[in-house]
């Protein structure tokens, strides 16, 4: 079963500057290895699952494939979960790589600061008698974001982000619950391990006659 690519391919200067803002970068290492280490033992139960069960390593191979892309376009990577048919929200919701990609994102990138360039602006006119730090007061505190110039009557320079934890949610990962998603992985790794138990005993054990011959 193949590896998640994003937990190979990603930008390794990035994470440090985030994890470097609020002194994390041991914890937050720590977590993206206990990640890596945990998405291979869950790949590898995977597969005695679905051997322990199939009668050759021809189907147990199809069938893994075909999971295999099942995992990858439910977890939220290719479309996130309100773009989905509502028929199809409860995969993203039972998909263990749901919890993986949040868990890892939310560790990589988190808690860090974001400054806009200066073409990501938006620029408005505030109200008449109103600077921009009055007009902007409720939705910042809301919605989050920064002006480059909170006191300037004639234009508003808006930045949407001020923090990573707004690009998280919007591709619904919390930062708060990186650890909780790193636990619901490994119980499906449990899941697996006691599956393959039963599933052994169903398909491999002689039962009645064929155990007394044996």
């Amino acid at each position: 079963m193949a590896i998640p690519c994003f937990l190979i391919w990603y930008y390794p200067a990035g994470y440090f500057r985030n994890a470097q803002v609020t002194d994390s970068v041991a914890i937050r290492g720590f977590h993206a290895l206990l990640l890596v280490v945990a998405v291979f033992v869950f790949a590898s139960t995977f597969a005695h699952l679905l051997i322990a069960a199939a009668p050759n390593e021809s189907i147990a191979s199809a069938i893994a494939t075909l999971l295999g892309i099942m995992l990858y376009a439910f977890c939220g990577v290719l479309v996130g979960p309100n773009d989905m048919a509502r028929f199809w929200i409860f995969m993203y919701r039972t998909d263990p790589f749901t919890y993986l990609v949040s868990s890892f994102v939310s560790t990589t990138l988190g808690q860090a600061q974001v400054h806009c360039a200066d073409n990501e602006f938006q620029h408005f006119s505030p109200p008449q008698g109103k600077s921009c730090g009055e007009y902007m007061q409720d939705y910042i505190s809301e919605n989050g974001g920064y002006l480059r110039d909170a006191q300037a009557t004639g234009e508003c320079n808006f930045c949407q982000m001020d923090n990573t934890n707004q690009f998280l949610k919007s591709v619904n990962a919390d930062w708060d619950t990186r650890w909780r998603d790193f636990g619901l992985l490994w119980v499906y790794i449990v899941f697996n391990i006691a599956a393959i138990i039963f599933l052994y005993w169903v398909a491999r054990v002689p039962k009645g006659k064929k155990a007394k011959k044996v």
